[in-house]
């Protein structure tokens, strides 16, 4: 593939800006995004060729915008997509799976995707030290594939986030800095120093190739159902970048040829302490008003989104819609996807599964529709949040009879225990 198939153009106004270290345009202050040459990709591309390849996202690398000759050394994504029929007996759906980019490689979630591609794309860019404002998930990814690569990471972080997030970055040897303000403040100041320092930020100046490596979801999930699109997609949003690619990655696949027309409803899901777009579309609104975060789920308390004006039009046009979770409705997520498939999420996850329930029954999600919940990181990174929700257990003696005298007492405290579970359900 050449650089000639595809350049970055801007969202708004149309002008193109070939191949450079570049998000926004210098005419009209839009953003900008890689397009491609459909026409000339077409002819070469089908479900032979991706079958014949390795199990990760490389398999697509016609449709991201890859360098040259570029040798990719981590195989990054194609993540299961299960059947979940426990989680949909309990939430009422009957065709439910979930996408689970908790085990995504290196660092366990989907983060990896987009970082593997920004960084392709950093050193043919004569670029170093790479660099990002995160809420925890790409931090860690950052620093973990920069590692590999040979390149030296700066990361900015707020000073809240989850200690395992804080720890999963400091292992890989990355310079962290902690930042006293939310995410917001970070993401400005990143946008400055990404104007005195020949760095490669992943999402200032090389946001447009990040973004793309989000497409892939979209494309192994088409590839996992049989090269067939889902009715429906629910998806976490924080910057709302995700539930845009995964359009455009439907819509990509349907333009040339891959996969058979259809309608797909976006929805996306928020955290109710940092929910702009959901706040947005539930009122019927075509402006979003950045919020001041306030909710456990960091990975989402992204106040102004960046993207969060794009994520809207796919929502709507879609016939999606978007819902958010309290605190503990996210709690109760994470424990009823554990609980139910053996999947255990992070805090976004539970936003994902709580948002779930509530569009079933607004009728908003049918039954028998097919839907998948997108997972997008994993819970060992947000054990905090579970911390007082488990007792430790009293040990018992290594004998036999005091095996059976605790079976005897947990037996007898089983049907309030089964009540308290229905009701927590319910409560969900």
């Amino acid at each position: 593939m050449t650089t000639s198939t595809y350049h970055l153009r801007c969202r708004e106004c149309g002008k193109t800006f070939g191949n450079q270290p570049r998000s926004i345009c210098e005419d009209c202050f839009s953003p900008l995004e890689i397009t491609y040459d459909y026409d000339s990709l077409r002819p070469s591309l089908s479900h032979e060729l991706f079958a014949s390849r390795a199990p990760n996202i490389w398999r697509y690398r016609e449709l991201l915008p890859l360098p040259e000759g570029y040798r990719p050394s981590l195989p990054v994504g194609f993540t299961p997509l299960v059947s979940a029929p426990r989680l949909g007996e309990r939430i009422g759906s009957r065709r439910l799976l979930v996408k689970n980019d908790a085990v995504c490689l290196p660092t366990l979630s989907f983060k990896d995707r987009v970082v593997a591609v920004a960084l392709a794309n950093a050193r043919s860019f004569g670029f170093d030290t790479v660099a990002c404002s995160s809420t925890g998930n790409l931090a860690n990814s950052v620093a973990a594939q920069a590692a590999r690569e040979g390149l030296k990471a700066w990361i900015f972080i707020p000073s809240d986030l989850e200690p395992a997030k804080i720890l999963g970055t400091q292992v890989f040897g990355a310079e962290l800095v902690r930042i006293n303000g939310s995410y917001d403040h970070v993401n400005r100041l990143c946008s400055q120093i990404a104007d005195e320092h020949r760095w490669g930020f992943v999402n200032v100046n090389l946001r447009p190739y990040y973004a793309e490596g989000s497409k892939t979801v979209g494309y192994e999930i088409a590839e996992q159902l049989g090269w067939r699109l889902p009715d429906n997609v629910v998806v976490p949003m924080a910057g709302g970048s995700l539930i845009t690619k995964i359009k455009k990655a439907f819509d990509e696949l349907i333009l040339l040829g891959l996969v058979d027309p259809k309608p797909v409803k976006l929805f996306g899901a928020q955290a109710s302490g940092c929910s702009p777009i959901s706040t947005a579309i539930k009122q019927y609104s075509s402006e979003i008003e950045p919020q001041r975060p306030k909710t456990i789920a960091r990975s989402l308390a992204i106040g102004n989104p960046a993207d969060g004006h794009y994520a809207l039009q796919a929502i709507t046009k879609s016939g999606g819609w978007s819902e958010d979770v309290s605190d503990p409705e996210v709690v109760s997520g994470i424990q009823l996807l554990a609980e139910t498939e053996g999947i255990f999420t992070e805090t976004a996850g539970g936003v994902t599964v709580g948002t779930a329930l509530k569009l079933i029954q607004q009728d908003r999600i049918l039954p028998d529709e097919t839907t998948v919940l997108c997972i997008t990181g994993n819970g060992l990174k947000t054990t905090d949040v579970l911390a007082d929700k488990y007792q430790a257990e009293v040990p018992i003696a290594p004998k036999l009879a005091e095996f059976e005298l605790y079976l005897a007492s947990k037996a007898a405290a089983l049907p309030a225990a089964a009540g308290e579970t229905a009701a927590a359900v319910v409560g969900r």
